[in-house]
């Protein structure tokens, strides 16, 4: 592998390791919110206990995500300074502001509210961990917003003088097409990803307190809501894809010529080159309603596109890698639909009905509770939506090559001048081993907040506080 492909990997673990805690992250912060308005509505203890524990997770999984943020913006000076010093002037702001929302907003609020309780008046205190969860999605909003313009570049301009991009309208660049699609999207995933989490602890801990029985069932809802959101907004996302990149939506069918009615494959074995393979199971016209909203539609194949290309950028090949856009594309929404089948078969199995369902078998009545296989498969829910996510992110960045902000800026150019393999090799290396041992430190932390009580035993032994505390 030469520089310009290590730096890539090196990237891409970065990415998608940070990547793992975000949407979790989002989903937790909006959970904890969620159960602390319940609690302030109802005064049920059970919603306090819940409030709190997801509040745990939630700080740990934001001190993960945080450090591993960190990594992921020195990259752009570390291995892409020539593109951060092509694009700084649009990403510059971004940053800037989602790193004042992130490091200011986000984790002042989230101080205040685990110091704040029994000190701050109930409704303030209640406020501040909503203005975390509405922080976070303006966080997530604005890097969708820069990566946006990777996809889409709209609101710059070229100085003559230097080359680079100059950012000339702030709004335009939040209302690009392509942010307003993948926002909505993209927060489906990160409600799955949340929920599943969730999902998996409270089946593993039912048997030990009632209230997480409570916790599965809410993160089975937000698993099954979230794959809908993802599911709908993923619907508009591939037709303003379509419209901005017809070569990424070639590329997720491997379709080289242009076609009317094009046909999806759901699964294919054989070569994907220029003749069809040998086995496919296709779903006619699928692909020219994904793309354009008519079954009847056209969609352009890659080989005019390439064509067309060179005709405007100049020689060279503009295909990306064909085999990992195919099958990313059908693994994202394949694993999507297996998480979802997963959390809507957990809320019926435990929905708490006497009716029967005539002509279903007894084991698929509703009711009958959670059954000995998905506990021991518990440790799906997270993972599913976790590789979906991935899945997802890999198909969004691949397919856009050789491109880095489509159409001005290509992937070649953006490497830092006098990069090494070795000190990319060095820094990946350090980078593998720092991220394992987080993984290890993360995954530890919340096997071992899950495994305590929700509800505090007090000691008859221990003093009583002066000031109650979390």
């Amino acid at each position: 592998m030469d520089v310009l492909d290590l730096t890539r990997l090196q990237f891409a673990v970065v990415t998608i390791y940070h990547y793992l805690f975000v949407p979790v992250s989002i989903c937790l912060s909006a959970t904890a919110a969620g159960f602390h308005l319940a609690w302030l509505r109802t005064a049920r203890e059970k919603y306090l206990h819940l409030t709190k524990f997801t509040g745990k997770l939630l700080i740990v999984t934001f001190a993960v995500g945080v450090v591993t943020g960190l990594v992921q913006e020195f990259q752009f000076g570390l291995g892409w300074s020539a593109f951060a010093r092509f694009y700084g002037d649009v990403f510059g702001p971004t940053l800037a502001i989602e790193g004042m929302l992130a490091f200011f907003l986000e984790a002042t609020f989230l101080a205040l509210w685990y110091f704040g309780w029994d000190r701050l008046p109930r409704r303030l205190h209640a406020a501040t961990i909503v203005v975390v969860a509405v922080g976070t999605l303006l966080s997530a909003y604005i890097i969708l917003a820069a990566n946006s313009f990777m996809q889409n570049p709209v609101a710059y301009e070229l100085d003559p003088s230097t080359g680079r991009a100059v950012l000339t309208s702030f709004t335009e660049l939040m209302t690009n097409e392509v942010v307003l699609a993948a926002f909505p999207h993209t927060m489906g995933g990160a409600a799955m990803a949340g929920g599943g989490l969730l999902m998996a602890i409270g089946i593993w801990r039912t048997a030990a307190d009632a209230a997480f029985r409570t916790l599965a069932r809410v993160g089975a809802w937000t698993m099954l809501i979230g794959g809908a959101v993802t599911a709908i907004s993923g619907d508009h996302l591939g037709k303003v894809m379509t419209a901005v990149q017809p070569m990424k939506m070639a590329a997720a069918e491997a379709l080289y010529e242009t076609a009317t009615a094009a046909p999806f494959s759901l699964f294919a074995i054989g070569e994907l080159g220029h003749d069809r393979p040998f086995f496919s199971i296709e779903v006619p016209g699928l692909l020219s309603f994904l793309g354009t909203g008519s079954f009847s539609g056209t969609v352009q194949g890659i080989d005019d596109l390439q064509a067309a290309y060179v005709a405007q950028y100049g020689p060279g090949s503009y295909v990306p890698m064909i085999p990992v856009a195919f099958w990313t594309f059908r693994l994202m929404i394949g694993v999507g639909v297996l998480a979802m089948a997963l959390a809507a078969y957990h809320l019926w199995s435990t929905w708490e009905t006497s009716r029967r369902i005539p002509l279903l078998p007894t084991f698929l009545q509703p009711g009958r509770g959670t059954p000995g296989w998905l506990r021991r498969f518990v440790l799906l829910a997270p993972a599913l939506p976790a590789a979906a996510n991935t899945f997802g992110w890999i198909f969004t960045e691949t397919a856009r090559q050789p491109w880095l902000a489509f159409g001005i800026s290509k992937v070649a150019d953006g490497v830092s001048p006098g990069l090494t393999r070795a000190e990319v090799i060095a820094s990946l290396a350090g980078f593998t081993l720092i991220y394992g041992l987080l993984a290890i430190a993360w995954y530890r932390l919340v096997v071992h907040l899950s495994r305590q009580p929700l509800t505090p035993v007090a000691s008859e032994q221990e003093e009583p506080e002066p000031v109650p505390a979390y």
